[in-house]
């Protein structure tokens, strides 16, 4: 009874261990992971002559929140923060919509509808996933061109649109996992196919609709690269262009008002991600649903 219970103590000692340096390394690489983020904010409380003099210390020594603030919303050129964000949130609610849905259509449609040359089509889509985006900006920009899109917001908002191979692929495996029976059903009670998508498949699948619609936020709210090649003109320039003009090679460079529109530019991703953070999570674990 002894050494059972000596046994015991060892393995509640074991746990405990256990316990800690789980707990322990978590913190540590939770702090690791979480310090840009902190130095982001700390710098857009700072003055600007102090922001790269004193960069290890998150506490200011000559706090300046209300002046970088004020100038970073103030924006430059005569253009305000709040424009680029207003762009940025037209491009992104426009393109998120449109994503998801193009991509909803799609996904049903090679997986719930026999067509002819269905997998060769659906080959060509997943072949799209392993082309980077780079590459389809030269073709892009030739037809925006010859359609007089350039320069304007409707160029932003075309590449997303249509929707993306990624998002097919995911919705299809949740469509995949639903028993063909579903539609025979909702044939049977009077149905056609897009009665029976939107009333019977997408409560079923919206997991993946949601997770779908969290990346492409994420990735059009982000995106730099399109916006730089595609616009011109400052008032119609994204939040990512617009932290770019905050930096002048040939001047005085506004760093805290960066830092503080940056921070600023943060707040609706962390928002919509504690939001959602749930359905993103169930919408990567699992693969819908089983017959």
């Amino acid at each position: 009874m002894n050494r059972k219970g000596e046994n015991r103590e060892m393995v509640k000692k074991h746990k405990k261990l256990g316990t800690f340096l789980y707990h322990f390394t978590a913190v540590l690489l939770g702090s690791v992971m979480i310090y840009p983020l902190l130095w982001l904010i700390a710098s857009s409380f700072k003055d600007n002559s102090e922001i790269f003099v004193n960069a290890f210390s998150l506490i200011p020594e000559k706090w300046a929140i209300a002046e970088n603030y004020q100038s970073g919303w103030n924006g430059v050129g005569g253009v305000s923060f709040g424009k680029f964000i207003f762009n940025t949130l037209t491009v992104t609610v426009i393109g998120i919509v449109g994503c998801v849905i193009t991509s909803l259509l799609a996904a049903y449609a090679f997986s719930r509808i026999h067509f002819k040359g269905s997998k060769f089509w659906f080959i060509c889509v997943m072949i799209t996933m392993m082309i980077p985006n780079q590459v389809m900006v030269v073709p892009q920009y030739i037809i925006f061109k010859k359609l007089g899109l350039i320069d304007t917001l409707a160029s932003l908002i075309a590449p997303w649109f249509f929707g993306g191979a990624f998002f097919i692929f995911l919705m299809m495996q949740f469509f995949r996992g639903i028993p063909k029976e579903m539609d025979e059903a909702a044939e049977i009670d009077g149905c056609n196919k897009m009665q029976t998508l939107l009333h019977i498949l997408i409560p079923m699948v919206s997991p993946a609709v949601v997770t779908a619609s969290i990346f492409s936020f994420y990735w059009i709210w982000q995106d730099f690269f399109q916006p730089l090649i595609f616009m011109t003109d400052p008032d119609k320039y994204t939040v990512s262009l617009g932290l770019k003009l905050f930096l002048d090679p040939e001047s005085a460079s506004n760093y805290g008002g960066m830092f503080a529109m940056s921070f600023v530019s943060l707040i609706p991703v962390i928002v919509f991600f504690i939001c959602f953070q749930k359905y993103l999570v169930e919408g990567m674990a699992t693969s819908g649903l089983k017959g």
